[in-house]
Formats: structure tokens, C-alpha cells, sequence
């Protein structure tokens, strides 16, 4: 296995990264490993993947969704009269 010198990290991602691993239990090394290899694993299968699917990828560490709920956001999304997330309605 290869090393990977990363350098410059803003400060902000350096404690978000930090942060992540000390919530799942990881060193930072190993974390960073995880976050490349379910990134390149999903843009590898990002064009059949659902919105949903992605958006539980990225929150897999603190939210899941069910496969009715994943269909429900898929059908919104698709649904041609629904409203403007941009638009305030108040």
C-alpha cells in the first residue's frame, strides 16, 4: 500500500476531519482512507444512483433512511407540480 502527503489542508477541514474520525472511532489517517474510498466507489456508480441514495452515502454516519422513504424523496423530486424549494410561500 502507498502513502499520500496531503498538504495545505485549511484549518476548518483539518478539525471537520478530525472531528469524524474521533466520532467513528478512526485515526485520522484511517478516516480520510474511508471518506476516498466510499467517494470513489460512489462516483464510480453515481449515474444509477438516486438522489436519496446519495444523500444517505453522505449521512451515513448519523441519519438512514428506508427504501419507502428513499422512493418517496425520489418521487418529489421527479414530481412535476411540486413547489420551489427557492421560493418562500409566506
Amino acid at each position: 500500500m502507498g502513502d499520500l502527503l496531503i498538504r495545505n489542508i485549511p484549518d476548518a477541514i483539518r478539525q471537520s476531519l478530525d472531528e469524524r474520525a474521533e466520532r467513528s472511532g478512526r485515526s485520522v489517517s484511517n478516516e480520510v482512507t474511508e471518506i476516498l474510498v466510499r467517494e470513489l466507489q460512489r462516483s464510480d456508480t453515481a449515474s444509477t444512483e438516486t438522489a436519496g441514495h446519495r444523500l444517505r452515502s453522505i449521512l451515513t454516519n448519523d441519519v438512514t433512511w428506508s427504501e419507502e422513504e428513499l422512493a418517496a424523496m425520489d418521487a418529489l423530486r421527479h414530481a412535476k407540480d411540486r413547489p420551489s424549494p427557492l421560493i418562500s410561500t409566506e
